[in-house]
């Protein structure tokens, strides 16, 4: 298998971790030869309920019996789709109300940038140094990391970058800007949160001048904070959400939600501004359907605060300056790049998934299922902290 894999399959790096898959189930990813991995990482954030959880099994099964694609983006009433975006409006703040339905995170932003310049008519975007919203052109073109972009120029223009965090950077939105696109919490740079009420100050900054807040949350939304998005623990509520990853317990979907005033202006002068054939496919729709009922219905959410607690108390080394991050969307900040690298690839061998981040060479990502129980934090921090003896 791992030769046809690096003959056939495209390859994202040289050296890709390469496991051959069984199965996966709850907390574990099983390998063929029978061992079974602790997944701290939850196919990045994607996972939320653990892996095959019944319940969204169940609801794939059911609604694939009925019908799977049947019509592009829009025209025909497909019952997930709709009780998804419905529910999702239930569970929002008044002004998100309308949920665009597209097929990942990357492409959800690409739908929020078009949209947030047809509504203003105007075309300059303001996005934070370090942040990663995707890897499509207009996502792209949001990162200030020249060494991933160079090689795809030109990418789209009128876009500026402003310093996470930064009050006095507040200020280069201007009337001319059609949005401010951030992370709620940044991702790539390392799991940095929002300090000193700064999404506020943002948001109060671009009702000011006239441009509209897009947060992405495709990484902390659906519960991996302890809030259902993580905006909510900040006093600010964006005019563009956009979301993705964790909402279909690992099926391909994304989702960009807004006003209803603000999203009718896709439909008209063109319409069919935004178009997607598998946008709300049913039995994706089912999967998240399912997956955001067990998220809502229990202690789930809440609960991450508590495991977050659990990890931060077993997680104390020499090697581990600093832990970022909130619920369980956690980032190890160790004392070196190097330590962070023989970390993850030592836990691998000990049958624990880590992984890196993309802008903190310190970085070692723990972004584990909800789902995770106690006995299964312990065991892995035991694992890290052996490993960090060790090393």
């Amino acid at each position: 298998m791992q030769e046809d894999f690096l003959r056939y399959q495209a390859q994202t790096t040289p050296y890709p971790l390469a496991m051959e898959v069984s199965h996966a189930q709850g907390s574990f990813i099983y390998d063929m030869k029978g061992n079974a991995h602790l997944d701290f990482v939850a196919g990045v954030s994607v996972c939320c309920l653990g892996h095959c959880h019944p319940k969204v099994v169940d609801a794939i099964i059911e609604q694939s019996r009925k019908y799977m694609h049947v019509m592009v983006y829009g025209e025909f009433i497909q019952r997930p789709a709709l009780e998804l975006t419905k529910m999702l409006a239930s569970q929002l703040p008044d002004k998100l109300e309308t949920t665009y339905l597209v097929n990942s995170g990357t492409e959800a932003m690409e739908g929020a940038i078009k949209l947030a310049r047809r509504f203003t008519g105007r075309s300059k975007l303001i996005a934070a140094k370090n942040a990663y919203h995707g890897n499509t052109l207009g996502s792209l073109s949001l990162m200030n990391f020249e060494e991933r972009k160079a090689p795809f120029r030109p990418l789209i223009p009128d876009i500026f970058f402003l310093e996470f965090n930064s009050d006095k950077e507040i200020n280069k939105i201007d009337e001319d800007t059609a949005a401010v696109i951030l992370e709620t919490i940044q991702g790539g740079a390392g799991f940095i949160i929002p300090k000193n009420g700064y999404l506020r100050k943002v948001k109060d900054r671009c009702e000011k001048v006239g441009a509209l807040l897009i947060l992405d949350e495709i990484q902390p939304g659906f519960g991996r904070t302890g809030k259902l998005f993580a905006f909510e623990h900040y006093n600010c509520v964006p005019d563009i959400l956009v979301m993705g990853k964790g909402m279909a317990s690992g099926l391909p979907i994304g989702g960009f939600t807004a006003s209803e005033k603000i999203m009718n202006s896709l439909s008209i002068s063109p319409k069919l501004g935004h178009i997607t054939t598998f946008g709300g496919n049913p039995v994706i729709a089912a999967a998240a359907l399912a997956t955001f009922k067990e998220l809502t219905n229990g202690n789930l959410i809440p609960d991450t605060l508590e495991k977050e607690k659990q990890f931060r108390t077993r997680l104390k080394h020499p090697y581990i300056k600093e832990i970022r991050g909130k619920g369980l969307m956690l980032c190890l900040i160790m004392k070196n790049e190097d330590i962070a690298n023989k970390l993850i690839l030592a836990c691998s061998k000990k049958n624990l998934i880590l992984f890196w981040l993309l802008f903190e060479p310190k970085g070692v990502r723990i972004t584990p299922p909800l789902t995770i129980n106690p006995e299964e934090i312990e065991q892995g921090c035991d694992i890290i902290i052996q490993t960090l003896n060790g090393l």
